[in-house]
């Protein structure tokens, strides 16, 4: 929670992968909290249900239908978050998936393009599109999804997925430090296994998940809304001298 009331009433953010999940759960979190939210997502039916939600609690939302692995896209996207608000002061890059399960002799050139292109490249676009105007301001947050999977390295079904999000953790920090005297925040979340569409997005077996499971001390997943808070506390007032870091959210397990 913010420290002072009302911290992002009249504040924009801007989530990619709003449609479903963790970035839904974080739009619904910050229009709670009064903030205009730009709801972003390959996924034009979905990311539209959620910005109708939005404007049923009571802000202001904008629903954009945007491919974030292509760089023209991305920078028409703050484009219109900013015209559409007037700024952005906060970024959450939530768009991010496995593609699909392989073990590491099984990934091929397509996956694992595909995968650097939507957890990397979505990621650094949105961020170079978003900075100059935060920089403008000198003030901005960036929140970017990692995940416990870079602790791991991923043996046996993710490495490719593994890799690209150690690249958006040491991506993050490196931004968080080159503009950290400007007035710019920048944070990653690596969760552990959450209750949302990525397992059956990535295939995962019911055997696999079943390990996730119970790798887990507390033998549960996250809910959505659980990272979504933790987004709100990290863009907030009350997170002001944190930078640079990622926070592990796992219910304790992912270590082994």
């Amino acid at each position: 929670m913010p420290k002072s009331p009302d911290y992002f009433a009249g504040k924009t953010i801007l989530i990619t992968g709003a449609a479903s999940g963790i970035g839904r759960a974080a739009a619904l979190v910050f229009a709670r909290e009064k903030a205009n939210v730009v709801c972003v997502d390959i996924d034009e039916a979905r990311v539209e249900k959620t910005a109708e939600k939005i404007n049923e609690i009571g802000s202001q939302a904008l629903a954009l239908t945007i491919d974030v692995t292509k760089r023209a896209a991305v920078e028409d996207m703050v484009q219109l978050a900013i015209d559409g608000f007037g700024g952005v002061q906060f970024l959450f890059n939530s768009a991010g998936a496995a593609i699909r399960r392989a073990k590491f002799l099984e990934i091929d050139d397509d996956l694992l393009d595909k995968t650097f292109d939507l957890n990397v490249k979505g990621t650094f676009y949105t961020m170079q599109a978003v900075l100059p105007h935060m920089l403008s301001n000198k003030f901005g947050v960036i929140v970017n999804m990692g995940s416990m999977a870079h602790r791991r390295g991923g043996p046996g079904s993710s490495v490719h997925y593994a890799a690209a999000k150690g690249a958006v953790v040491t991506m993050t920090m490196g931004v968080a430090r080159e503009f950290a005297t400007q007035g710019i925040r920048a944070l990653s979340i690596s969760p552990g296994p959450v209750k949302t569409p990525f397992q059956a997005a990535a295939s995962s077996s019911p055997d696999l998940v079943q390990r996730f499971l119970e790798d887990v001390p507390m033998k549960r997943f996250a809910e959505p809304e659980e990272i979504a808070e933790l987004v709100l506390f990290m863009c907030s007032d009350a997170c002001q001298f944190m930078t640079a870091d990622t926070v592990y959210v796992n219910g304790g397990g992912g270590w082994r």
